[in-house]
């Protein structure tokens, strides 16, 4: 777990932890370790960010950034107070005994840096949800080995529609049957059901290779594939957001 360095303070101390992603640009407001609230920002524009910081008076802010995102970002948050930028350079939680550390994308570093603050000792497959899936996997030696990535839900919406002359682009839904009855709760089963049982089946690939192991499922699609994995694992769609917290207290903390 993270030592701190003040376990006792009368003023609690702001964190903004910032996550640019492919799809939404979030932010999570975190009094000491409680994360109280998460954001939808509209842009990366420099009046978004400084009304972000003028509401929450930030004692210390970072940013997980896997787009080409308005670099004023970085100044204003650094004005704002203690700022560091996610990236293969930070001090991390965790080794990463990988070839090619520099290509680990930053919300990958978070999902893992979470994983060693929540469930130190384990190992853990930490599955995000999201445009892509990423499998994440981080031994109890607190080494990152690596994983695997796949379309997400919506990517393969997308090819489905963008590849073949008649499918229809089809929206995402909670409700659809295990036989479809026409040719939208085809896809949704297909794209849905099949995820799902590729999901279950890599978790039992790690599971039969490792002891004390567990899975957790994040992102923003988690939801729609809870029910429907035969393995019942814990479910967090705010981990990336615990991760940059941790991250974020690592680098501030010299006793670490």
């Amino acid at each position: 777990m993270i030592s701190v360095k003040n376990p006792i303070s009368l003023t609690p101390i702001t964190t903004l932890c910032l996550d640019f992603g492919n799809t939404r640009l979030k932010c999570a407001i975190f009094r000491d370790r409680d994360m109280q609230e998460l954001l939808v920002l509209p842009d990366d524009s420099e009046a978004t960010i400084r009304e972000l910081v003028s509401k929450y008076h930030p004692n210390r802010s970072i940013l997980s950034s896997v787009i080409d995102h308005n670099p004023a970002v970085e100044d204003i948050l650094a004005g704002a107070g203690s700022f560091h930028k996610l990236s293969n350079k930070s001090r991390l939680p965790f080794t990463t005994p990988v070839g090619k550390p520099e290509t680990i994308g930053a919300d990958r570093l978070a999902l893992v840096s979470a994983a060693v603050d929540l469930f130190p000792g384990k190992n853990t497959l930490v599955i995000a949800l999201g445009s892509a899936i990423t499998y994440n996997f981080i031994n109890k030696y607190k080494e990152f080995i690596g994983g695997s990535i796949s379309p997400g839900m919506e990517m393969r919406f997308k090819s489905l529609h963008a590849f073949t002359a008649k499918l229809p682009l089809v929206e995402k839904d909670w409700n659809f049957p295990l036989m479809g009855y026409d040719t939208s709760t085809n896809i949704l089963s297909g794209v849905i059901l099949g995820m799902a049982t590729e999901i279950d089946g890599i978790i039992e690939i790690y599971r039969q290779k490792y002891h004390n192991f567990n899975a957790v499922l994040t992102g923003g699609d988690a939801p729609y594939f809870v029910y429907h994995l035969k393995n019942k694992i814990f479910a967090d769609p705010n981990l990336i957001y615990k991760g940059l917290y941790a991250i974020c207290e690592y680098n501030n903390n010299n006793d670490v």
